[in-house]
């Protein structure tokens, strides 16, 4: 997924970044400016490379060698991919994306990691889910990558869900749009892990319910299904999900169709969601990102409780 990261103002914690904070978090640059610089980069109409459109983004410094280690396609568009990190100072945070280098491809990807941290914690492995389309590193993903293929990667984006153990807890609501899942996928991962710590150690971070909404054309193109839905069964009493299709021509499976509502999703289904303690993070096409924030806001929710990604 090409990404360009941009939070409301308000969502840092200090310069690396967390959970949605207050906006006296944010001491590196006026609200008013940094509103401005990023709204612009949003707004650019102008096809811009990833390194372009995120140039204002929080980076990591350390590029790290990456090796290809499994291929598989995700949807008919979309290849899922597994890279081998060996880099012990190459960290991420849930929704983060990477820079991506190719030998011999003059262009840089930017993708959305997929995977929780502990995976790369426990066996040093990251994961991409990349649409197929005429950007070179796209290309270069679905038409030439083979296992072992080498690449490099490096860390950025401000848009990241990483609560301390003694931060207040939080629900979360997850608004997905096609391949912009990718990030909230990660999240999701994450607050998984959260859950267990809790349940196995009596300690961590104490989360509180979880709720994905995610809208693609049709089930065919809705990514990660079974990821989703082990989860909703792990932990019924605080992850759960409204899958929605667009376009759907085909029978739903019987599996998928408690979860799945026919339709694009609703400005009421999130708003029944709102409350003090409740975050929201939203990746998607423009539009739908553009709406739901607005929606929002409107509706009174605190901009520092709004986190978003937009792409391309």
């Amino acid at each position: 997924m090409a990404s360009a990261a941009v939070v409301i103002p308000g969502l840092l914690r200090g310069s690396a970044g967390a959970i949605c904070t207050p906006a006296a978090a944010l001491t590196s640059a006026p609200r008013a400016l940094r509103h401005l610089t990023l709204t612009s980069i949003m707004k650019s109409k102008r096809k811009t490379d990833h390194l372009e459109r995120t140039a204002n983004v929080v980076r990591q410094e350390v590029v790290s060698a990456a090796k290809v280690c499994g291929a598989a396609d995700e949807s008919p568009s979309v290849k899922r991919l597994r890279l081998l990190v060996a880099d012990k100072d190459f960290s991420f945070k849930a929704g983060q994306w990477v820079d991506f280098f190719i030998p011999g491809v003059s262009v840089v990807g930017g993708f959305s990691i997929c995977s929780s941290p502990r995976l790369l914690e426990q066996e040093r492995m990251i994961e991409l889910a990349v649409k197929y389309t005429n950007h070179p590193p796209a290309l270069w993903i679905h038409n030439q990558c083979t296992l072992d293929s080498e690449v490099a990667v490096r860390v950025g984006g401000e848009f990241f869900f990483d609560p301390q153990p003694a931060d207040a807890s939080r629900n979360l609501v997850l608004i997905a749009g096609g391949v912009g899942i990718n990030p909230l996928l990660s999240i999701l991962l994450h607050s998984a892990d959260l859950l267990r710590e809790r349940a196995n150690k009596g300690s961590g971070y104490d989360i509180g319910t979880i709720k994905l909404f995610y809208s693609a054309k049709n089930t065919s193109e809705l990514l990660f299904k079974k990821n989703i839905l082990d989860l909703v069964n792990e932990f019924p009493e605080k992850i759960a999900c409204s899958l929605h299709v667009t376009k759907q021509t085909t029978q739903i499976s019987a599996a998928l169709k408690p979860y799945i509502t026919e339709g694009r999703l609703t400005e009421k289904e999130i708003r029944d969601h709102i409350s003090e303690e409740t975050l929201f993070y939203i990746c998607g096409p423009p539009p739908m990102t553009d709406f739901f924030s607005k929606q929002l806001e409107n509706s009174h929710v605190p901009k520092e409780h709004i986190c978003f990604e937009k792409w391309w």
